[in-house]
């Protein structure tokens, strides 16, 4: 049952050793659990421990095993060794994967989770002891089921779902928001342990702060596996870091968690530098020493300390493939898009948006804010010609290339094709090897290229559709929710992608953090219209909690001026694109003369060169020596640009 809540088994034992863990019994224990499918370990005898009322955040690299451990924990699936256990008596509340359907109301559906009041209200129906009846009065009163219609309405408000909506059938939504019903009754349930995975991938920014909200006020215990770091940041306790088929587990916030983990890397990293220099110094004196038989003794000492030393543990992660967002060939005058007055909809009896009055240029980085149905899908299927004007003017460019990413569009590829045949009908007169070599690029390697799309995971499903896409250069993206299924280190790929990409962004997303590192503009859809926004992201979510709030249970918008933030950011990012084209040049200039190098090489290495012709071999000789000058000054220079450009990235936060 979706949003299903149940009683856990037994617990017995104490439990120590967790850094920063209260001392209590847990909520959950989790003791050298060991696992593995198809022969990969995905944990070994891993342990953790979450205390009660605790908010715990699971990390971890897409395909470690985070939704597997979920499925461990509720007793899906049986580890190979260890145990988990729940204390006694608690319930465990969990989305199912399998969104409902069928002609139940969305709020009967969620009124539904909790099976206490369901039952107790069936057999207060029949029920003629008066005993009983009074028992079951009781009850219903101890659990508060006389609010649970306005408590339901409440969930269902902040997670979208207007007072109409909510009393309309499950089969009248879509998959995505029959998920949001779906995490509407897991809440409605009230466990004492929630988990949750992804659950802001079919939510919007606005449902996206609500949760954020709720779940720091939520009573029980909470295990959450996100890789939103503005949910993890706002509403967890601690960090646990799935990681080499180990759980480490991390005080605070996900920001605090990553500076942790950083310090820890920077002083593992300096004690390897202290080990091989006490190896280096121990091996400079046994190779000067050790044919020297006054120094014999000592020399084999050495050789002996070195045999004992053991190399420091360090873990080092696979290399993130980056985004590769190709610029248009052919560059546009400003501005890319005028609209003077524009209304837009879906005919002249469903006007969506009205009196729009906005210009977007080449370099424009926008942010489109705005609840659910107040138009965002609306205005970028205006931008992409799938509806028309229906008044007023929009003026863009004959030759504008678009791209466009949308969530619905990753169930739209072929789910029988690989990805290889997905490329072959964009690089029909290529080579094999330079298809492959394209589809390495967008983060799938070999043997996933042959991996019919319908069996890549969400994550790769998302960068194939996005290199798709973009393949052949736009001179505007339009991105809609680009971030879901994309764990931490590529959401950090795609930020470098777009804030190095040289064309205009529209950016629709529910990750504040994607949006505040790569957003120069905001604007809104509200009130039939899309306009710009002045205030920034702080503000919007401040505004977004008050109490006031608009037919739809959100709070209105009431927008103020904080633009020196992203003005800060834009002028930051638009100093890193000469230092990337200052080393891109160089990088390009090092290659070519190593091209002028080998040609040369080519020209000694002719038989009889210097008999035949020695002026020519004399000649070619400079020449050589002369190259190999330049190579090493354009690679010096490559180098000083490079490490220019990094620094600029950190002090800019991308």
């Amino acid at each position: 049952m979706i949003g299903e809540v149940w009683f856990g088994a037994a617990y017995s034992g104490a439990f120590t050793g967790q850094q920063g863990m209260l001392r209590a019994c847990p909520m959950l224990h989790i003791n050298d659990l060991t696992y593995r499918i198809e022969g990969r370990i995905l944990f070994d005898q891993a342990t953790l421990f979450l205390p009660a009322k605790t908010k715990m955040g699971l990390v971890g690299r897409n395909g470690t095993g985070k939704s597997t451990l979920f499925r461990l924990i509720r007793g899906e699936a049986s580890p190979e060794t260890g145990d988990i256990r729940i204390q006694p008596g608690m319930r465990m509340g969990s989305v199912e994967q399998e969104a409902p359907g069928g002609p139940i109301s969305i709020i009967d559906f969620v009124l539904a989770a909790d099976t206490e009041r369901a039952s107790l209200l069936a057999e207060a129906e029949t029920a003629t002891d008066p005993n009983r009846i009074a028992d079951i009065q009781t009850r219903l009163a101890d659990i508060d089921a006389h609010s649970a219609e306005a408590r339901a309405g409440a969930i269902l408000h902040g997670l979208g779902f207007s007072n109409e909506e909510q009393k309309r059938p499950c089969s009248a939504f879509s998959g995505g928001w029959r998920m949001r019903a779906a995490l509407a009754a897991t809440l409605f349930a009230r466990p004492d342990l929630l988990l949750l995975d992804e659950p802001t991938n079919y939510l919007d920014l606005e449902g996206a702060v609500w949760l954020e909200n709720y779940l720091q006020k939520f009573p029980g215990a909470v295990l959450l596996v996100s890789h939103d770091r503005g949910l993890l940041n706002a509403s967890i306790d601690m960090i646990a870091h799935l990681k080499d088929a180990k759980l480490t587990v991390w005080d605070g916030g996900y920001d605090q968690f990553e500076k942790q983990l950083a310090e820890r890397q920077r002083l593992t990293m300096k004690l390897v530098e202290k080990q091989e220099d006490e190896r280096r110094r121990l091996q400079a004196f046994v190779d000067r020493f050790k044919a020297k038989a006054s120094k014999a003794k000592q020399a084999q000492s050495r050789v002996k300390r070195l045999e004992k030393m053991q190399p420091v543990a360090t873990s080092v992660d696979d290399p993130v493939a980056p985004f590769d967002l190709p610029a248009a060939q052919r560059r546009m005058a400003n501005p890319l898009v005028r609209l003077e007055g524009a209304a837009t909809g879906y005919g002249d009896d469903a006007v969506i948006l009205k009196n729009m009055d906005l210009r977007i240029d080449i370099d424009d980085r926008i942010g489109l804010l705005g609840r659910n149905g107040a138009g965002k899908s609306t205005f970028a299927k205006l931008l992409t010609g799938q509806i028309p004007v229906l008044s007023g003017a929009m003026r863009m460019h004959k030759k504008l290339q678009i791209a466009h990413f949308a969530q619905h569009q990753i169930d739209a590829l072929h789910p029988n094709t690989s990805a290889y045949q997905h490329i072959l009908e964009l690089m029909p007169d290529a080579t094999e090897a330079q298809r492959r070599a394209r589809l390495a690029r967008f983060g799938l390697p070999g043997d996933r290229q042959e991996t019919p799309a319908k069996s890549l995971s969400g994550g790769e499903k998302a960068r194939l559709l996005m290199n798709l896409i973009s393949f052949h250069g736009a001179h505007l993206l339009i991105l809609d929710e680009p971030t879901n299924h994309l764990d931490m280190d590529s959401r950090a790929a795609l930020m470098d992608a777009l804030n190095t990409y040289e064309g205009a962004v529209i950016l629709i997303s529910h990750d504040r953090h994607l949006i505040e590192a790569c957003v120069d503009r905001l604007w809104i859809a509200e009130g039939g219209t899309v306009k710009p926004y002045e205030g920034d992201m702080d503000e919007y979510r401040k505004q977004l909690l008050r109490p006031e709030a608009d037919g739809n249970g959100r709070g209105k918008i009431k927008p103020d001026i904080k633009l020196e933030r992203r003005k800060d950011a834009a002028e930051a990012r638009s100093k890193l694109k000469p230092l990337k084209a200052e080393a891109l040049k160089w990088e390009r200039e090092a290659e070519r003369l190593k091209g002028v190098l080998e040609t040369i090489d080519k020209g000694l290495a002719v038989p009889g060169l210097w008999e035949k012709d020695p002026n020519l071999a004399t000649e070619l000789t400079k020449k050589r020596a002369r190259a190999e000058e330049l190579i090493e000054a354009a690679e010096m220079a490559w180098l000083e640009a490079d490490e220019a450009y990094e620094q600029a990235r950190e002090a800019a936060g991308v």
